[in-house]
């Protein structure tokens, strides 16, 4: 079972890096909020993200799982499938 603190931790590290591709302000960004409906993110944005993911946390994440990167959520539930966080 993962630690709160380290759930924490990650959430804001993968917020920070939402928050300055997306050019959003904290308060403007919802962990359930869909980047493209809510936030016109385009896939280039998408593209940035998921290597700003890979190079912050040494990991491998196929482009196939895009589609599912559309919330800070989704963004977490990806990235600790790729990075074995269990």
């Amino acid at each position: 079972m993962e630690d709160q603190v380290m759930v924490d931790q990650r959430l804001e590290a993968i917020r920070a890096i939402v928050l300055e591709i997306l050019e959003l302000d904290d308060a403007e960004l919802q962990d359930d909020g869909h980047f493209v409906d809510e936030y016109e993110a385009d896939s280039l944005r998408a593209i940035e993200i998921l290597a700003r993911l890979e190079n912050k946390f040494g990991i491998s994440i196929p482009q196939n799982d895009l589609p599912k990167m559309n919330t800070v959520n989704n963004v977490y539930a990806v990235v600790r499938e790729h990075a074995g966080w269990a």
